[in-house]
């Protein structure tokens, strides 16, 4: 579904990922590992047309997509859930949801697009009329997810998703993409968490100083001695 070939890319004259390629197939679940600093959102942002690439391709379903601009790449069902969230603080979560239904495709949709991430997380419907900004950080996790997915993406990019949660919401919160996954939307997921990156994922790449320095499945670098003393805590 997304093939990348050796992707050189960052801010002004500074590249900060250099000659990356890596795939994601359609259906899977691939995971992005790396420490702060290695490329990871810069990888993220690349693919969603927020920053310069300077050199190779991204294709998307064939489609080279390093020219587009990121309206045209959500259109082509690219979304992306940021790190950080980027809420709507003073809009509600019902305001901030339909938000993320902002194109044709998904306005459409929109009844059973909101009946669906509500399912998914039950307590947005309990909050719906919220301001977002009073919301939990799991909560607000939560909603940056279900926005993204009102805009119906075939591939549902997520940067650092765990970020600042307690280890049970980040357990709830992988177990929701394991489901959305099963329901069709293709995901990559950048993270610093590699234990539960490995379990989630098929396969995976790991990211060091713009570089790939490792990719395989994901029971396989489980496995390695140089990921278990890099990112699981090993000897």
């Amino acid at each position: 579904m997304l093939e990348i070939r050796g992707l050189t890319a960052g801010y002004g004259r500074i590249d900060v990922l250099r000659d990356v390629s890596l795939a994601v197939p359609g259906g899977s679940i691939v995971g992005l590992l790396g420490p702060n600093g290695a490329g990871k959102t810069t990888l993220v942002r690349s693919i969603c047309g927020m920053t310069r690439v300077h050199a190779g391709e991204i294709l998307f379903e064939g489609r080279p997509i390093q020219r587009e601009i990121t309206e045209q790449i959500v259109a082509f069902g690219i979304i992306q859930v940021p790190q950080g969230r980027m809420l709507f603080p003073e809009l509600d979560v019902g305001e901030n949801l339909e938000l993320g239904a902002y194109h044709k495709r998904a306005r459409r949709d929109y009844r059973a697009n909101l009946e669906r991430v509500e399912g998914y997380f039950p307590i947005l419907r309990e909050r719906r009329s919220q301001a977002a900004g009073v919301l939990s950080g799991g909560e607000q996790q939560m909603l940056a997810i279900a926005r993204a997915l009102m805009g119906k993406p075939r591939l549902l990019i997520l940067d650092e998703p765990s970020l600042g949660l307690a280890p049970k919401l980040v357990d709830d919160i992988f177990a929701v993409l394991k489901r959305i996954n099963a329901d069709g939307v293709t995901v990559l997921i950048a993270e610093q968490n590699a234990a539960m990156v490995l379990e989630l994922a098929q396969y995976v790449y790991v990211l060091e100083n713009g570089h790939l320095a490792h990719a395989g499945p994901s029971a396989e670098l489980a496995r390695s001695e140089k990921i278990q003393r890099s990112y699981l805590g090993g000897a």
